[in-house]
């Protein structure tokens, strides 16, 4: 199993395809393999790199609070292990608070960024919505703190599609049997660095190309989160996908993987 030590922790990571690279961050709770329907597609072009995210998957899990700036550096050594001196960047959620991070604190090694459902700050809102996370961890079986992730993330289009609702239930199944979920602390850790994220004075230091993208019922980063990212990074684009929520990613994944693909390509 391909592991690194960066900033401290054991970082495990794993490739797809080759090419010139890219590395691609998730989100709180989510492990690397949450980018295996997108990698099979931009694999084609790129050298992916998925890693899990300290607190989660296979990674070191320290006692936390962590902050968006320490997973950064996490990556940074990460990239450095690994020999790359730049690489685009794609960042889903918490991962995008990451990458803004390692743009801003490691900016030669970023050559253009993907920034999906981003935040720039938290506002009361958000705080709560993470506060409230981590007490449903604490406080509900793995399949009641799935469900109530996929109520946050999932659009009422995909709840009200029966097919959508069979991958739902068989999601918290799967949960029920996981013989490795997220520990409590870990996710309390990462939802810290959700939480004190605020690089807005700081993202018109980023000058690398930069898509902002995300979906128009996100109820968990709304839309407005994405806007004022855009438009403090001087070379960014907005794409917003209307019926989508947080995770548009998979519902919108014919036109996602695609587009972000093309725009990769020409940045």
């Amino acid at each position: 199993m391909p592991f690194v030590k960066t900033n401290g922790i054991r970082m495990y990571y794993e490739e797809r395809g080759a090419g010139e690279p890219l590395v691609l961050i998730m989100g709180i709770t989510a492990p690397g393999s949450a980018w295996e329907q997108h990698a099979a597609c931009w694999q084609e072009n790129f050298r992916c790199i998925l890693a899990d995210n300290r607190g989660v998957g296979r990674s070191g899990k320290p006692a936390g609070p962590y902050t968006s700036a320490q997973m950064a550096d996490d990556y940074a050594g990460l990239l450095d292990a690994l020999g790359i001196a730049q690489a685009r960047v794609v960042g889903c959620s918490m991962g995008s608070i990451i990458a803004q991070q390692l743009a801003l604190r490691h900016l030669k090694k970023v050559r253009s960024l993907v920034l999906m459902c981003p935040w720039a700050r938290c506002d009361p809102y958000a705080r709560g919505i993470f506060e409230h996370l981590v007490a449903v961890k604490q406080h509900q079986p793995p399949a009641g703190f799935v469900r109530f992730l996929q109520l946050l993330i999932y659009s009422k289009g995909s709840w009200d599609n029966p097919a959508w609702q069979r991958e739902f239930l068989a999601t918290r199944r799967q949960a029920e049997a996981d013989p490795q979920p997220q520990p409590y602390a870990a996710l309390k850790a990462q939802a810290a660095a959700c939480m004190t994220h605020d690089v807005f004075a700081q993202l018109k230091r980023i000058k690398c190309p930069a898509l902002v993208i995300g979906g128009r019922n996100d109820l968990f980063t709304p839309p407005w989160m994405a806007q004022e990212v855009a438009s403090q990074i001087p070379r960014s684009e907005l794409h917003l996908y209307p019926g989508a929520g947080h995770v548009f990613h998979w519902e919108r994944l014919a036109d996602f993987n695609p587009r972000v693909r093309k725009w990769l390509l020409a940045h």
